[in-house]
């Protein structure tokens, strides 16, 4: 643990039935909602699933916890793991088949980081930071203003990004 972190850093994140348990450590990047295509279809895909729970917010938004990679590692359960690519994007949205979970979104190229799948907290889903890609949500959406918008990728995020990147390369793990 590094001196900033405390015991209370440290989350065991598990599918609706149990089966499968991610663990994370550390504070996050960053909790956003994101309403781009791929996240509208992907979660829409996973929610069509038997017995899936719910993932979209009512104007189509995916929230989502970000974390280092370094961050994130599974107890149990791998092999109930399965990717879902809605097309050839870089991004996969995986889940597990035992109860159709949604567990992680992650990118298939060298991004520094995963996103987590906010349901995965519950029943303390970290505090929201930013609503990004609004510009995809349904004309008719009602996206709340309760913090920050943007149409595409706030600067603040992107700052956070950049500083959790150079944490991997140049800080405590």
């Amino acid at each position: 643990m590094s001196i900033a972190e405390t015991p209370q850093d440290r989350a065991h994140l598990p599918c609706s039935c149990g089966q499968v348990e991610m663990n994370v450590h550390g504070l996050p990047i960053a909790s956003v909602v994101c309403y781009c295509d791929t996240c509208q279809e992907g979660s829409r895909a996973i929610e069509a699933l038997p017995n899936a729970e719910p993932i979209c917010d009512p104007a189509g938004g995916t929230a989502y916890v970000a974390y280092r990679k370094d961050r994130v590692s599974y107890a149990k359960g791998t092999e109930l793991l399965r990717p879902l690519k809605i097309d050839a994007t870089a991004t996969s949205r995986v889940y597990a088949t035992c109860c159709n979970s949604p567990m992680v979104m992650k990118f298939d190229d060298a991004r520094h980081w995963v996103s987590i799948y906010a349901g995965r907290f519950r029943p303390q889903v970290p505090a929201l930071d930013y609503r990004i890609c609004t510009k995809f949500a349904p004309a008719d959406a009602e996206i709340p203003r309760d913090v920050p918008n943007s149409a595409m990728y706030p600067p603040g995020l992107m700052l956070k990004l950049l500083k959790a990147k150079i944490g991997m390369v140049f800080g405590p793990h």
